[in-house]
């Protein structure tokens, strides 16, 4: 038998455990596979040339018919892929990307919205209802998703929402039938569900080339339908990585009650998406139009009285996780004031909840933002190709702080931070300039009132010395930086002189920063709204008794953010938020009882 010094045996077999298995061919021999190192798929040079992908699209047949022609929707698909899945006969899984907006959006938005301009519980003006004109060439729905993973050693597929493109159907947003459309891709691709080469054909189209195994990822819409198709249970999607999702269309464009659209988009409400999003068969949009939009939509979405209702809880996902079993990798801004933070923080927890692997990444910008490709890597290696990376014992959230990179998040053991615990504040009198917030409580306050103008926004409010159109609470100067981690609380006990009233809060950060490259979002902490006739019920709002009062108790956008020494902690309540709310007639007067008004702070250590 032959020795060896210990000390190349030791050398052997560092090599051996460094280089990745896949490497370890014979060049003579060796075939372009997927290779791993550090637990995450690594770019290969046989899958990374463009000219060589193979392109082809195709529909998958549904379960449903919701265009009323009597046959099953077909659902328009894109398929991108290396050409070893051709010539050598590779299976690999599959990164999946789906959407309403491939196909082009209305172009002219001018009286797409709703008129925000007219009292709480009156009916609005009509609208404008436009028609979008799909855009795109066969076979290329996108070329999202591609560049990252088609070289990585994975297949991407991409298709066009119900309604959109040259998919059949009809546009629900948030129906059943948009969770049951890629749903029934993932069929396909693992062979339970029939594909064809065209919209009406019975030429069949197979998914030879899959392994079965699937990941969706997306943003804001795109986003939102990983989760509907994971609300499904469909065998053989393992994880999907929402960023930004929307995952309750109430939440999306009411809060407690109140009629509220989300940042940037005034008057936007759901038959708003429909019509923004419906680039279908022009032969199917009258039957559309009628059935969804002016039935479904109009009789359901209740832009009166801004009450909860089936119509909104059958497009909650939230509802829907009994079956959802893929792990989950949430992204998310906290200074997204479009999608609120709260979208992505009621699904993580619940799915923590039902023991599904489940992590959070939360940055502090606006809008969109995915996690650093590191992080999604290791997610889909580990569920798509079952490389046991271990990221399912990484820690559970991942912050990005205040100053630091995207790229460069700090991991927690969870979210919010386990040692974040609630402490009271308390109000003390101060109008037309600022009161305090204390922690000790002071009975026998004096009320005070503030007199609703929509004309000023926010930010006017936040920076005025005095004002009697907002109240602020300010706390003493912080000694030193304070952090608070999850969902600040607020209970307001206020009466209206009218029978109806908007009802606004904003956590602040003052003084304001005015700053070069300083931003609003700088100085705001989290955001609130709600509907005081909503204060015992969110299915059943009652007008208001003027003079009464009444507490209305909700919660605040969650947040994770370190307020630095040196700046005080403000609560502003005020009525209409002129980029949020309804304008109703200015000189709506509210009192508050600063005796039983309270806020709420999950604040580490």
């Amino acid at each position: 038998m032959k020795c060896y010094p210990i000390f190349l045996i030791h050398l052997f077999l560092t090599i051996t455990f460094l280089i990745p298995l896949q490497a370890q061919q014979d060049p003579a021999t060796a075939k372009a596979v997927p290779v791993f190192e550090n637990g995450m798929a690594q770019i290969v040079d046989g899958f990374n040339d463009p000219e060589s992908w193979l392109r082809h699209d195709l529909w998958v047949e549904t379960e449903f018919d919701t265009d009323g022609d009597g046959e099953l929707d077909r659902m328009h698909v894109a398929v991108t892929r290396p050409p070893q899945t051709e010539t050598e006969g590779l299976k690999l899984p599959v990164v999946y990307a789906t959407s309403p907006y491939y196909a082009g959006t209305a172009g002219n938005i001018d009286g797409l919205f709703w008129d925000v301009e007219h009292e709480i519980g009156a009916t609005p003006k009509n609208r404008v209802h436009p028609e979008v004109e799909r855009k795109g060439e066969r076979p290329i729905i996108s070329n999202s998703e591609i560049q990252n993973w088609v070289p990585r050693g994975f297949i991407v597929v991409h298709s066009s929402s119900p309604g959109t493109g040259l998919s059949q159907g009809s546009p629900t947003v948030g129906g059943d039938n948009e969770s049951l459309a890629p749903k029934a891709v993932i069929d396909w691709l693992n062979g339970r569900a029939p594909g064809y080469t065209s919209a009406t054909g019975n030429e069949k189209v197979e998914a030879y080339w899959s392994t079965g195994k699937v990941g969706m990822t997306g943003t804001s819409y795109n986003g939102t339908l990983p989760l509907a198709a994971a609300t499904t249970g469909v065998d053989g999607l393992e994880a999907i990585i929402p960023i930004a999702p929307n995952t309750s269309y109430y939440h999306y464009y009411r809060s407690n009650g109140l009629i509220r659209s989300p940042g940037g988009y005034l008057g936007e409400d759901i038959d708003v998406l429909y019509d923004f999003i419906h680039s279908g068969d022009e032969s199917k949009r009258e039957y559309n139009n009628a059935t969804v939009r002016d039935k479904e939509m109009l009789e359901g979405m209740d832009r009166i009285t801004g009450d909860y209702n089936e119509f909104w809880a059958g497009r909650d996902y939230l509802n829907d996780m009994e079956p959802m079993k893929a792990a989950l990798l949430m992204s998310h801004g906290f200074n997204d004031w479009n999608v609120m933070p709260e979208h992505s923080f009621r699904i993580y927890k619940a799915a923590k909840e039902k023991g599904i692997p489940a992590q959070i990444f939360y940055h502090q910008e606006g809008h969109g933002g995915p996690p650093p490709m590191e992080m999604m890597n290791k997610w889909f290696t580990r569920y798509l190709h079952g490389v046991e990376n271990g990221v399912e014992n990484d820690p559970k959230s991942w912050i990005v702080r205040e100053n630091d990179q995207r790229n460069d998040p700090t991991p927690y053991p969870d979210y919010p931070h386990p040692d974040a615990t609630p402490v009271t504040y308390h109000l003390q009198a101060g109008a037309p300039a600022s009161g305090k917030l204390v922690t000790e409580k002071q009975n026998s306050q004096k009320k005070e009132t503030l007199v609703d103008d929509y004309n000023y926004d926010g930010a006017t409010h936040a920076k005025a010395e005095d004002s009697k159109h907002r109240l602020l609470y300010l706390t003493d100067v912080l000694i030193e930086d304070l952090h608070i981690s999850g969902t600040p609380e607020v209970s307001i006990r206020l009466a209206s002189n009218r029978s109806a009233a908007n009802l606004s809060v904003w956590l602040v950060s003052l003084p304001w920063n005015e700053g070069e490259g300083s931003k609003i979002t700088d100085n705001i902490i989290t955001r609130g709204w709600a509907d005081p006739q909503n204060h015992s019920s969110l299915t059943e709002g009652e007008p208001l008794n003027p003079g009464e009062f009444y507490t209305v108790n909700f919660e605040l956008n969650p947040d994770d953010q370190i307020i630095p020494k040196g700046q005080q902690i403000g609560l502003m309540i005020f009525s209409s938020d002129k980029e949020f709310t309804l304008w109703p007639e200015p000189g709506t007067e509210l009192t508050v009882d600063l005796d039983e008004t309270t806020l709420t702070l999950p604040v580490v250590n």
